[in-house]
């Protein structure tokens, strides 16, 4: 079986793979980070994917997000996903969670953990990943609200 964690490197996703990891290796299940990586250049440095003076590079912010998972979860098998918006009435976030939802049904996932920045607030806002991930009952949902201490500074 397979637990899925969506990466964004931010702390509550830091601290979803983390405590992912620690579920794989208690259930000995896969674990797979997600990365997935909007056109968006906007996004990429709102999540400080790169610096106000990069330009939008996808193998940059590939090879970034990955050391960090490799720095929390060294074991993870990690996928990045380049995601265009073709639709012109969604937002990032729909084509994000689309992304995240056929990964997760890819791989059978048995668990999705959820670290994001607004999953702690409510369970469903409109910016959060957390409850639209959680409509799909194929999986279970660990969503994590508070980023454990060696990640908050992030």
């Amino acid at each position: 079986m397979t637990i899925l964690v969506p990466y964004d490197g931010s702390a509550l996703s830091k601290t979803a793979l983390s405590r992912a990891q620690t579920f794989a290796e208690y259930t000995d299940d896969d674990l797979l980070a997600l990365v997935v990586i909007p056109d968006e250049p906007g996004y990429a440095h709102r999540h400080a994917w790169l610096e106000p003076e990069d330009t939008f590079d996808v193998g940059v912010i590939e090879r970034k997000l990955t050391q960090e998972i490799r720095d929390v979860a060294p074991n993870a098998d990690v996928r990045a996903a380049f995601v265009e918006n073709t639709e012109p009435t969604a937002d990032t976030t729909m084509v994000v969670v689309r992304s995240i939802k056929e990964v997760a049904a890819e791989v059978a996932a048995r668990v999705v953990f959820v670290g994001s920045q607004n999953a702690g607030k409510v369970t469903r806002p409109l910016a959060s990943i957390g409850g639209t991930v959680a409509d799909d009952a194929r999986y279970d949902v660990h969503i994590v609200r508070h980023p454990d201490p060696e990640f908050a500074s992030d």
